[in-house]
């Protein structure tokens, strides 16, 4: 589920700041830019993240500015640089070399360049940025709670269409029903004259093809998984796995209903029913 959040502070010389993204995805995946000088805490930062979002490609930045830390970190050793140069030159002036990328060469002479690569954290900071990185976080999360309510309020009226629908083909099945029994008596009566028809084998076979084209198992079990959509959706945990599993089975059963429902005016309900379905899954991506 896509997500923001952020935090920042800025006072007596020291700037922080801590911004969390968030998409969609099945897993908890963690990217993380941080400076050099936060580098041993990367799994306390870690911890701190999965124990508040669950799922999701998350993308966490935190910056980190020192003012009274700005003094040159590089310095130079230069007695070494200069016998790096007159050596440099000398090999130079021997074979008839030009001067102008000696110093260069000098400069990047080993131990020539002293760099002072103590950059501390102390305690007092890494508590300040713990909170930082805290409120940041929890501010992702209300962004995706919010996002949450919205899509919960979407389901309910997806799933509300297909019931709405689902009793339209309620209201039709009767009429289907002796429309096909119509149907194959006319059919029988083309080529078997009445004499001759036995009413037996008739009601076999109408028993047969009703049966075969019967719905009734289907539209319960429809119904029932779509009240459980919805109870699911009132629940408080992660529920994007589960919402997907229902919403297969969902689908399970209106192609079923498609497939036997052998009527113009059901395919027409089982269609919106299915364009409906198709709304739920694009947005269960977006659901933890």
């Amino acid at each position: 589920m896509t997500g923001y959040g952020a935090a920042s502070y800025a006072q007596d010389n020291i700037t922080i700041n801590a911004e969390v993204k968030t998409l969609n995805s099945k897993f908890l995946d963690v990217n993380i830019r941080f400076p050099k000088a936060f580098s041993e805490k990367e799994l306390e930062i870690r911890s701190m993240i999965s124990g508040i979002l669950t799922r999701g490609k998350v993308s966490i930045t935190i910056d980190y500015f020192n003012q009274q830390e700005t003094e040159m970190k590089q310095q130079y050793n230069e007695e070494l640089f200069v016998k790096y140069y007159l050596q440099l030159k000398k090999l130079a002036d021997r074979v008839v070399a030009p001067h102008d990328p000696l110093f260069q060469l000098a400069l990047t002479s080993p131990e020539v360049t002293i760099t002072d690569q103590e950059d501390n954290l102390d305690d007092e900071k890494w508590t300040l940025a713990q909170k930082l990185i805290r409120e940041a976080l929890e501010a992702c999360n209300s962004f995706r709670v919010k996002e949450g309510a919205q899509l919960k309020d979407k389901f309910e009226r997806y799933i509300q269409s297909i019931n709405s629908s689902l009793q339209e083909v309620e209201k039709r099945d009767p009429q289907r029903v002796e429309k096909i029994k119509a149907r194959i008596t006319s059919n029988l009566g083309q080529f078997i004259e009445e004499e001759d028809l036995d009413k037996n084998r008739l009601e076999q076979e109408l028993i047969y093809y009703i049966e075969k084209l019967d719905i009734t198992e289907e539209k319960v079990r429809l119904k029932n998984h779509l009240d459980h959509f919805s109870e699911v959706l009132e629940e408080k945990e992660s529920l994007g796995k589960k919402l997907g599993f229902i919403s297969q089975e969902i689908g399970r059963e209106i192609n079923t209903i498609g497939a036997k429902a052998n009527d113009a005016d059901i395919q027409r309900h089982v269609i919106r029913m299915k364009e409906e379905l198709e709304k739920i899954k694009e947005q269960l991506l977006n659901v933890l």
